[in-house]
């Protein structure tokens, strides 16, 4: 249920409500960003997790089990976050045609995924390359990409990068003491901090293009053990070990991760949401989360 302290009669006098679906990590970054002219609705499964939202000043919903038709009518702006399961789309599949009748929405933000492009060798992609998916789970974004196009919303696609950020990054990884540096000759990746993430959304937000998709990552794709190196020296420890890849012990969603590569051109979100990344690449996003205390 939404939070006593946010009771539905005030939803009407906002003049922007973001309802966000799977109000999650990268969810959260943005609604920090907009700040408190903003009504931040969002969803979650959990019930300790919606006491946290609201600590934070957010309008937690439980859901699946809200009626969400009474928010719908309110929205100017709706984010999902939600992945795809094995039966699709779940908001899609849930509540297509209630958001198809949304009668304020202003400006609609689906979280993808880089993966739909699929191994590329290494090789550059940007967002007129065909979609070829390698793993299931790109597949299954391929399909709910699709799913959010078909709905007709004002509707934006953001494919990220590898996500990090506070409490989320190499750092944390390499001061566990549980870090490899898994060496598979020509990997590169990916990445991009969580708040660079929310600049782009309230860019976005702030200049919208109905129908556009976006790749979000920085500017420095770069093989993995470099990132872990550099968490090391910041962190002044050694570097963790180093493993070949045909020898790591990984789990199978980390070794699909290695079967694809590729550089992701960022082009679009520069030139055409006149976006600057905070930290353009991950010397930046980790010496600003070293130096912050945080990992």
């Amino acid at each position: 249920m939404l939070a006593s302290s946010a009771p539905w009669p005030h939803l009407r006098a906002m003049t922007k409500t973001l309802l966000s679906f799977g109000h999650g990590y990268s969810a959260q970054a943005l609604g920090r960003k907009l700040g408190a002219e903003w009504r931040i609705v969002g969803t979650t499964r959990s019930p300790e997790k919606a006491g946290v939202l609201r600590d934070q000043g957010v309008a937690a919903v439980i859901w699946p089990g809200t009626d969400l038709r009474p928010l719908l009518g309110e929205a100017t702006h709706v984010l999902s976050s939600v992945p795809p399961g094995s039966g699709g789309d779940p908001v899609v599949a849930a509540l297509a045609a209630d958001l198809a009748r949304a009668p304020r929405l202003e400006w609609a933000g689906y979280l993808s995924t880089t993966g739909v492009y699929g191994n590329q060798d290494g090789g550059w992609v940007d967002e007129t390359a065909p979609l070829t998916p390698s793993s299931p789970r790109g597949r299954a974004r391929v399909g709910a990409e699709a799913a959010w196009v078909a709905l007709g919303l004002p509707l934006h696609i953001f494919r990220l990068a590898g996500i990090y950020g506070p409490g989320r990054s190499p750092l944390t990884r390499v001061a566990s003491g549980r870090a490899q540096r898994i060496i598979k000759p020509g990997q590169v990746f990916c990445r991009i901090h969580v708040e660079d993430i929310a600049n782009v959304l309230a860019a976005s937000i702030a200049r919208p293009a109905p129908g556009t998709v976006y790749n979000v990552a920085d500017d420095l794709p770069a093989p993995p053990q470099d990132v872990l190196e550099e968490a090391a020296r910041l962190l002044g420890v050694a570097p963790p070990p180093e493993v070949p890849f045909d020898k790591a012990a990984m789990s199978p969603m980390s070794r699909s991760f290695y079967a694809e590569s590729r550089r992701v051109s960022n082009r679009r979100i520069r030139e055409d949401l006149g976006v600057a990344l905070t930290y353009p690449d991950y010397r930046a996003g980790l010496w600003a989360l070293a130096h912050a205390n945080g990992t």
